[in-house]
């Protein structure tokens, strides 16, 4: 609640249900507001609107038909014979994602997991950071150029962004990309940020 204000907007209806609005709206330019509409008998979002800061719809997900009164029992919930195992197609080695850190976050995020993960073909690694704010989250992906072309992009499809930089660092030219539902020049900002832990890097 420290990043977003809280407030109950109205009622009104969504697949047949009374439900009870509440907003999320965000203190700072760097996150989506949400606006909540919960069933009134068990409490589940039948609907959720994602929002820029011009009010703009960016992302809808709503019921259209819910029915809680035939629940099913637990013997229609057990695999049958048609169900198998998924089978991984490759081993990928995965560590800790040590080496890499953000000179800026935006206020209330947290770096909720990372990882390495190595190609064994072509011997390349991509660490990955994925940062958190309890609602909102995006992701960070390094990968070394080796020599390779790459031209900077900024991205948006609904509330999702993709920003590329390429940046210079100790460790060689690396292109920083960014995926996630924030603002694109929030992701900017956050690629242009990313620094080796051992040295400054430098555009």
């Amino acid at each position: 609640m420290n990043w977003y204000d809280l407030s109950v907007a109205g009622r009104s209806r969504v697949a047949g249900r009374e439900v009870v609005i509440i907003t999320l709206r965000p203190r700072d330019q760097h996150r989506y507001a949400f606006e909540l509409h919960l069933d009134r008998e068990t409490g589940l979002p039948l609907k959720s609107l994602l929002l820029n800061d011009k009010e703009q719809l960016l992302e809808r997900f709503q019921f259209t038909r819910l029915d809680t009164a035939d629940a099913p029992d637990d013997a229609q919930l057990q695999a049958s014979g048609n169900c198998k195992p998924v089978v991984q197609a490759a081993e990928r080695v995965t560590e800790a994602a040590a080496g890499w850190r953000s000179d800026w976050l935006p206020p209330g995020f947290e770096l909720v997991n990372s990882s390495v993960r190595k190609d064994p073909q072509n011997k390349s690694t991509v660490s990955s950071l994925m940062y958190d704010d309890g609602l909102a989250r995006f992701s960070v992906f390094l990968e070394p150029l080796a020599g390779s072309d790459v031209t900077d992009t900024r991205t948006q499809l609904g509330p999702t962004v993709a920003v590329s930089r390429r940046l210079t660092t100790p460790k060689g030219d690396v292109v920083v990309t960014v995926v996630g539902e924030i603002p694109i020049g929030t992701a900017e900002r956050v690629a242009l940020s990313m620094r080796a832990q051992d040295a400054q890097a430098s555009q």
